[in-house]
């Protein structure tokens, strides 16, 4: 398979995960009791992340001659983890709700230390899906943090 073609499809499959991502943490800031409406800025704040990121990944793909189409993800698995997390919100106290988001958070982790590792990315976009990873390497670590200290 041709790089721009490859690079496409790891690309698409990050934007679907993103909006996933922001999907969930919106979920997840709905469900929150009062005691933790500390946490809503934090999952607003990832949830406009996910979506800045996944601008930036069409944008990414617009210049490589290409459209975003949503399909199917190769991964579809790491896709429905977000879907199933936002389905077991409900009733989840704030240990639980961070749980939750954290294991959401290793999915899309996963994900984009596979897109950089799979060498399939074109040098074009492959700064930007780096920088990105790192982005969300450190949310993935506070919300890790933040559960922990709720247990």
């Amino acid at each position: 398979m041709e790089t721009i073609e490859k690079s496409v499809e790891v690309l698409s499959e990050l934007v679907e995960l993103n909006n996933s991502r922001a999907e969930g943490f919106e979920k997840a800031s709905s469900e929150l009791s009062d005691n933790d409406t500390d946490l809503k800025p934090l999952f607003q704040q990832y949830a406009e992340q996910s979506r800045k990121f996944s601008q930036e990944l069409n944008d990414c793909i617009t210049g490589l001659g290409s459209n975003y189409e949503k399909g199917e993800m190769t991964s579809g698995a790491i896709h429905r983890v977000w879907i199933d997390i936002k389905s077991m919100f409900t009733g989840h106290d704030r240990a639980g709700i961070l749980g939750e988001c954290e294991r959401g958070e290793d999915s899309i982790k996963k994900a984009y230390t596979e897109a950089i590792q799979g060498g399939e990315l074109s040098p074009e976009v492959s700064g930007v899906v780096a920088a990105q990873a790192q982005e969300i390497n450190m949310e993935h670590d506070r919300i890790k943090l933040l559960r922990d200290t709720a247990k």
